[in-house]
């Protein structure tokens, strides 16, 4: 149509979109907060001593010193056999380390085989996990650091990235999770520019790890491009985020004397084994959700006659598997024949649902028979579901006629004393280490370990 007919101005984007001010958009998230705590709600504060922020702009990112022409597509490697004198970032991984810990340390590893001799080339195999973003700016950074470290060597050794997919986080229940999980995994690799990546089959099969290689590469072409992640603010500030505390980490290794002295001293482990600790006990909270295994579990899944998931490779380090505490707690309750769990719901009716939802997640994750009623029944373990101000009463009446441990679902810290001489035997909430509470209870049904 001829531009007379069509009557209209040419478009004009920078017009109708004029750039807006981050004091404009600070002021209209405070108001959307409604004076909540804007810390609180919208800052994430990682493991590695990061804060993500819940936006960013152009101003907020630097992009990384990353030659392109280093940058190429990967190469499938299901059957790679890896270099005796490979950096093994990925022992560093499963055995809990933080992002920027396994940047550090492998760096320092790197520089030491340097120090050591002159290698053309020199191969990190770096594991890459489930946190999508964090491992894309990964990759990004450990070549970045490289790049910087190699330069004050006369033989400037060319980095070849390794990614692998984590068996840290993969889990013997729910396998299908597991190829979910090592999907983004293999794309986070490809994303952040590996060399070549393998895909761990974690109770699937070596057929479905391969075709994870070819749905990317030839659907979703994400080799088309030499650096995908190049421009996102946020990919690119994160990636500087990493590369500067891990270049920290890298010095205080360095003025120690170096990778195999932090090694051999013990400062490594004593390091992965504080971040083994606090990862488990993020598990064990729930703080970290692993679907399938401490949050929405399938209720119907037995695994006592399934092969395991595969063990993490850490090298000379013991390795983490996050999902393993609920998996034995699983295994255990299915030895017993799976007792039943009995949700006896009352009351508030907003409540009563939401707590036996919490409840039947909670101690379904434990392998548990889970029965919801309004009405009493046989059970090895009763759950009340209800208000908090309905709990007394809801006690008196069931605790005198039940014949298994009554428990209350929620944590009415004014009642608590009452409700304990009333006959209930615990409680059950947001705020319980699920794998303590759910062995106790293990223990105290009388199931063998």
């Amino acid at each position: 149509m001829p531009e007379e007919a069509a009557g209209t101005a040419p478009l004009n984007l920078t017009a109708e979109f004029p750039p807006v001010p981050a004091e404009d958009w600070e002021a209209a998230i405070r108001a959307d907060l409604a004076g909540a705590d804007y810390d609180k709600r919208l800052l994430w504060r990682t493991d590695e001593g990061i804060t993500v922020r819940p936006y960013y702009r152009q101003g907020d990112a630097t992009p990384l010193s990353l030659d392109p022409s280093q940058i190429k597509s990967w190469e499938v490697a299901q059957d790679a056999v890896l270099p005796l004198d490979a950096v093994r970032a990925d022992w560093f991984h499963e055995s809990g380390a933080t992002s920027v810990q396994e940047l550090g340390w492998a760096l320092a590893w790197g520089v030491d085989e340097l120090a050591a001799r002159t290698p053309a080339e020199l191969t990190f195999v770096y594991a890459v996990g489930s946190n999508y973003f964090f491992e894309i700016a990964k990759l990004r950074a450990a070549r970045a650091l490289w790049n910087q470290a190699a330069a004050a060597f006369p033989m400037h050794a060319k980095l070849r990235l390794h990614a692998v997919t984590a068996l840290s986080n993969k889990s013997t229940y729910d396998p299908h999770t597991n190829l979910l999980r090592a999907t983004t995994e293999a794309l986070s690799a490809a994303i952040g520019g590996a060399d070549a990546i393998t895909i761990h089959p974690a109770r699937f099969s070596d057929h479905l790890a391969r075709s994870i290689h070819r749905i990317l590469k030839e659907e979703a072409h994400i080799d088309g491009v030499a650096d995908p992640a190049a421009g996102s603010y946020y990919i690119e500030a994160l990636s500087n985020q990493l590369a500067q505390a891990s270049w920290k980490v890298f010095q205080a290794i360095e003025a120690g004397g170096g990778y195999r002295e932090a090694l051999a001293s013990g400062a490594i482990a004593g390091a992965l084994a504080t971040q083994r600790q606090s990862r488990k006990k993020a598990v064990a909270s729930r703080r970290r959700t692993l679907v399938g295994v401490n949050n929405y579990p399938d209720l119907n899944e037995t695994a006592l006659d399934q092969e395991p998931v595969p063990a993490p490779e850490a090298g000379p380090l013991p390795a983490l598997r996050l999902a393993e505490d609920f998996e034995q707690i699983r295994l255990r309750t299915e030895r017993a024949n799976r007792p039943t769990v009995l949700l006896l719901k009352r009351g508030d009716l907003k409540m009563r649902m939401a707590r036996a939802n919490f409840s039947a997640n909670f101690f379904g994750c434990g392998g548990f028979t889970i029965r919801e009623s309004e009405d009493l029944e046989p059970a090895a373990l009763i759950v009340l579901c209800s208000s908090d101000a309905e709990y007394l009463a809801f006690a008196r009446d069931i605790c005198p006629r039940a014949q298994a441990p009554v428990i209350v679902a929620g944590n009415p810290k004014d009642q608590m004393e009452a409700l304990q001489q009333a006959g209930v035997a615990g409680f059950v909430h947001v705020l319980s280490n699920a794998v303590d509470t759910l062995r106790e209870w293990q223990t105290r049904l009388g199931m063998e370990d």
